[in-house]
C-alpha cells in the first residue's frame, strides 16, 4: 500500500459506482476505491467495511463475518446504521465473499463485535457526515446547522429536508470530514446499539426458506460421498468398487488424495462415489470394499490415553504462570488439598453436517460453503489444487451451526477436487457418522489441581497441571503437548487472590485431529477450576459462594504480563493494558447470580444448587445452576442463573441467546457426550451413542442478566460455556452427594439414594 492508497481523514474521497456512494473504512484510515484500481487489501487483523448507499435510497450494509445463530448479520450491519441514522426498513445486508479485502473473516474467538466495535461506528459515522456535508453544501449552510435523521439531513432552523438518496450524488463530491465531524454516538443517541433487534435471519431459518450449504443447487450437480480413513492418517491399500458402480444412479468412483501427516485443513483423502442425488451416492459408498492400511496411529484408545494424561499432570510441567513459591507453600500448609479431573474428546456436532457445492470452469473454482472461514477456505482451496488464490472464489451460505467444526475447509477442499475430476459441479455431502467419525476433535484432558491451605482455611498455595493434545499437533509435526501460553485460555488467566501459584502445562501427543471448539480450552480448564473451587469449600466447611468471592479477594486490576505469566503473555489477541484481570468484574458477577437464583434458600430433597466462575474471550461469566436428580440417575435442570460482563453489549437479546444456548451446550458436555478410540477409530456413529442436550431437557427458565457497561467489548459466543458445565456439576454434588470429577456423567449417578439431610448417599 502507498502513502498515495492511504487517504487521510480530511482529504477528498472519491468512490465510483453506478448511482452509488461507496465508502472503505478500516481501523487503519479511509482507502481510496478508483474505477482502475483493485481493491485493497486491508491488514490481515483488521478488515476494510463497506457501506453504499444508492440514489434510490437504499443502504447496503455487507457483514464479513459468517451468520450461524450467533445474530451478527444483523448485529453488525444495525450499528454502522444506527451511526448514519439510516432507516432499518431501507436498509439490506449482502454477505461478503471469502477475500482478503474485508480482512480477517475467520468468525471464529468471538472477536466479531470485539475486535471491530470502532470500525463499525466510524463507517457509519463518516458516511453520515459526508452526507450531512453534502447538505450544507446543497444548502449554503454551515455544516452545524444540518443534521442527519432517520435516513434524511434536515436543517435544523427551517426544518428543510433531503433524503440520503437524493444527496448522493453531492457526497461523491465531497472532502473527507476531519475527526471533528467523525462523531461517535454517545449513548442516549443510539437507536439500536444496546438494544433489543430482532435478528434479520430468524424469519428464514424458522420458515424453512434460509439457504444453506446443502441447499445450494447448480445445473448438471451431481452428489458425493466419501469413504474416509477409519484412522487418523491412513491409506486405501485395496478397493473393489465393482458393486458401488453397479447400484442405479453411481456414476464414479474416485479416489481423493489425501495429506500426510499432520493433515491441516487438507481433506483425509479416501474414495469417493459421484452419483445423481445423495441417496444412491450412500448406497453405492455402502457397497464399496476397501482394504485400509491405518497406519501409526491404529493403536489408539481412549482408556489407556486417558491413564496416561493423568500419569502426566502427577509430574511437573512446563511453567505457565508463576507468583511466589507454591511448592514451598505447599509444603507449609496446615491442609493440602487435591482433586483430579478428566474431560474426554468432544465432537461439535453442530445440527448442519458440513457440506459444500463447487464448480471449476476455465481454471477457476468457484465454491458454495457454510464456512467460518471463507479466506482459509479459499488459500487451502488453492493450495490442494495447484491454483493462484485469486483463481479461486468462495460464496458463504448460512451456517446450521458450527461451534469452530467449520472454519475448517477439508470438506470444501473435497468438493473443489471432485468437481475438477468429474468436470461438472459437484455437492460433497457428510452424513452425521461421517461427522462424529472424521472431525476436528476438542481436546481429552487431564487436570491435576493442588491447594494449601492456612488454619482458617484460606488457600496460601495453588497448583494446576494440564494434558492435553494441542491443536497445533493438527498442522505441525514433532508437537507433542500445548505451550505454556495456551493456559491463558482459562488456567493461567484466573482471577483468584492466591500468593503462591503455579499452573503448569505437561506433555500430550496427538492421535487424532485436534481442532479448536466453543471456548477452546477454557471447557475442561472452567470445569476442572471450578469444581475445585467447590471441594475446596466443601472441604472447609464453607458457602460455595462465599468462598468463591474470598478467593477472588479484594477488587484490583492485574496486567498479567508483568505480574507471573511466563512469556509470551496472550490474552485473547488484546493488550492487558485495555483488557486487565479485573477481580471487581468477577466479584460483580458473582454476586449477581447468586443474588438473582435465590442462593442459599432451601431446595426439596434430591435438588441442589451449583456456583462458579469463570473468565474467559475477556469476558467474566458466572453461572448458578440448579439440578433435580431422579433416582435413576436423570439429570433435571429447572432452572439457571447467569450473569456476564461483557463490557459495551451491541445487542442484548442475542447475548441471552447465546448465554442459554452456551448453558445446554454445557449440559450435552458434562452430562452426555463423549467421543472414544478403540483401534484407532471412533466408537460413536450418531446421536444415539453421542448424545446431547435435547428440547426435553432444557432448562425451563434460564435468568440472563447482562451488567451494564460503555467498556470496552469482551466476547460473547464462548464464555458462557466454561462456568456452566462446573456450575451443573457442583450443583449435582449438592444435590447427591456424589462428586464428578470425570465427564461426562453418564451412569455415575445410577444407584444413588436420597439421605436424611437431602444430600444423596451411595
Amino acid at each position: 500500500m502507498t502513502a498515495r492508497d492511504l487517504l487521510h481523514r480530511r482529504e477528498f474521497l472519491q468512490l465510483l459506482g453506478a448511482g452509488s456512494l461507496v465508502i472503505v473504512v478500516g481501523p487503519e484510515g479511509v482507502r481510496r476505491l478508483d474505477a482502475a484500481a483493485r481493491p485493497l487489501a486491508a491488514e490481515p487483523w483488521s478488515p476494510a467495511v463497506y457501506v453504499s448507499v444508492a440514489e434510490d435510497g437504499v443502504v447496503t450494509l455487507i457483514c464479513h463475518r459468517s451468520e450461524m445463530g450467533q445474530g451478527i448479520r444483523t448485529t453488525m450491519p444495525m450499528i454502522i446504521a444506527d451511526e448514519m441514522e439510516a432507516d432499518w426498513a431501507r436498509c439490506r445486508v449482502e454477505q461478503a465473499d471469502g477475500d482478503e479485502k474485508y480482512g480477517n473473516q475467520n468468525t471464529d474467538g468471538s472477536t466479531s463485535i470485539r475486535d471491530f466495535l470502532r470500525t463499525y461506528r466510524e463507517a457509519g459515522a463518516t458516511v453520515r457526515a459526508l452526507l450531512e456535508d453534502a447538505a450544507a453544501q446543497a444548502w449554503g449552510v454551515s455544516p452545524t446547522e444540518v443534521k442527519a435523521q432517520q435516513h434524511e439531513v434536515v436543517h435544523v432552523p427551517t426544518g428543510r429536508t433531503r433524503t440520503f438518496g437524493a444527496l448522493v450524488a453531492a457526497a461523491r463530491t465531497m472532502p473527507m470530514p476531519g475527526p471533528e465531524r467523525v462523531r461517535i454516538k454517545q449513548p442516549g443517541e443510539r437507536r439500536w446499539q444496546g438494544k433489543q433487534m430482532t435478528s434479520i435471519d430468524l424469519g428464514p431459518m424458522t420458515s424453512g426458506t434460509a439457504r444453506y450449504g446443502a441447499d445450494v443447487i447448480l445445473p448438471g450437480m451431481k452428489t458425493a460421498v466419501l469413504a474416509r480413513p477409519p484412522v487418523w492418517g491412513g491409506t486405501v491399500a485395496s478397493l473393489d468398487d465393482s458393486a458401488a458402480l453397479a447400484v442405479p444412479g453411481v456414476e464414479r468412483v474416485v479416489r481423493v488424495p489425501g495429506a500426510p501427516l499432520p493433515s491441516g485443513f487438507l481433506p483425509l483423502g479416501g474414495v469417493a462415489v459421484v452419483a445423481r442425488n445423495t441417496w444412491a451416492a450412500i448406497r453405492g459408498r455402502d457397497a464399496l470394499r476397501i482394504t485400509w492400511n491405518h497406519g501409526a496411529n491404529a493403536d489408539y484408545e481412549s482408556a489407556a490415553y486417558q491413564a496416561a494424561l493423568a500419569e502426566a499432570v502427577r509430574k511437573p510441567g512446563r511453567a505457565g504462570r508463576t507468583n511466589g513459591n507454591a511448592a514451598q507453600a505447599l509444603a507449609s500448609a496446615s491442609r493440602r488439598i487435591v482433586g483430579e479431573y478428566y474431560v474426554p474428546h468432544l465432537s461439535h456436532a453442530q445440527m448442519e453436517p458440513v457440506a459444500a457445492v463447487a464448480r471449476v470452469r476455465d481454471g477457476t473454482v468457484e465454491a458454495w460453503a457454510p464456512t467460518q472461514s471463507p479466506v482459509d477456505a479459499r488459500k487451502t482451496i488453492a493450495g490442494y489444487l495447484g491454483l493462484d488464490v485469486a483463481q479461486v472464489t468462495v460464496h458463504v451460505t448460512l451456517l446450521g451451526g458450527a461451534f469452530g467444526r467449520k472454519s475448517k475447509p477439508d470438506f470444501v477442499c473435497e468438493a473443489a477436487w471432485l468437481a475438477r475430476e468429474v468436470g461438472a459441479p459437484v455437492r460433497v455431502q457428510w452424513t452425521r457418522e461421517d461427522d462424529l467419525r472424521h472431525s476436528y476433535y476438542h481436546s481429552a484432558a487431564a487436570h491435576r489441581l493442588e491447594a494449601g491451605l492456612d488454619a482458617q482455611g484460606t488457600v496460601t498455595a495453588w497448583t494446576h497441571r494440564s494434558a492435553y493434545p494441542a491443536i497445533a499437533a493438527t498442522f505441525a509435526p514433532g508437537v507433542t503437548g500445548a505451550e505454556p501460553d495456551e493456559l491463558t485460555n482459562g488456567a493461567s488467566d484466573i482471577p483468584f487472590h492466591v500468593p503462591n501459584m503455579s499452573v503448569e502445562i505437561c506433555p500430550a501427543v496427538a492421535h487424532s485431529r485436534i481442532g479448536w471448539y466453543r471456548s477452546v480450552n477454557a471447557v475442561h480448564h472452567g470445569f476442572a477450576i471450578g469444581s475445585f473451587v467447590d471441594e475446596l469449600a466443601h472441604a472447609t466447611g464453607k458457602d460455595p459462594a462465599a468462598f468463591l468471592l474470598a478467593l477472588i479477594g479484594p477488587d484490583r486490576q492485574v496486567d498479567l504480563s508483568a505480574a507471573g505469566l511466563v512469556a509470551p503473555a496472550s490474552n485473547y489477541g488484546a493488550t492487558w493494558a485495555d483488557h486487565p484481570l479485573d477481580t471487581a468484574r468477577a466479584r460483580r458477577v458473582v454476586e449477581l447470580a447468586a443474588e438473582q437464583s435465590g442462593w442459599g434458600s432451601p431446595l426439596p430433597r434430591g435438588r441442589g444448587r451449583g456456583i462458579a466462575m469463570h473468565r474467559s474471550f475477556l469476558s467474566y461469566v458466572a453461572a448458578v445452576v440448579e439440578v433435580e436428580v431422579l433416582p435413576d440417575g436423570t439429570v433435571r435442570v429447572p432452572r439457571a442463573t447467569v450473569a456476564v460482563d461483557a463490557g459495551f453489549v451491541a445487542n442484548p437479546d442475542r447475548v441471552r441467546s447465546q448465554m442459554a444456548g452456551a448453558l445446554i451446550m454445557a449440559m450435552s458436555n458434562t452430562l452426555y457426550s463423549e467421543i472414544t478410540f478403540a483401534d484407532g477409530r471412533v466408537v460413536q456413529s450418531n446421536y444415539h451413542d453421542y448424545p446431547v442436550t435435547r428440547m426435553r431437557a432444557a432448562p425451563r427458565v434460564v435468568d440472563v442478566h447482562i451488567v451494564e457497561s460503555e467498556g470496552l467489548p469482551g466476547g460473547i459466543g464462548e464464555p458462557g460455556v466454561p462456568p456452566a458445565g462446573a456450575a451443573l456439576a457442583n450443583a449435582i454434588f449438592s444435590a447427591t452427594g456424589v462428586r464428578v470429577r470425570r465427564l461426562p456423567v453418564g451412569s455415575q449417578l445410577a444407584g444413588w439414594t436420597t439421605g436424611a439431610t437431602g444430600r444423596g448417599d451411595r
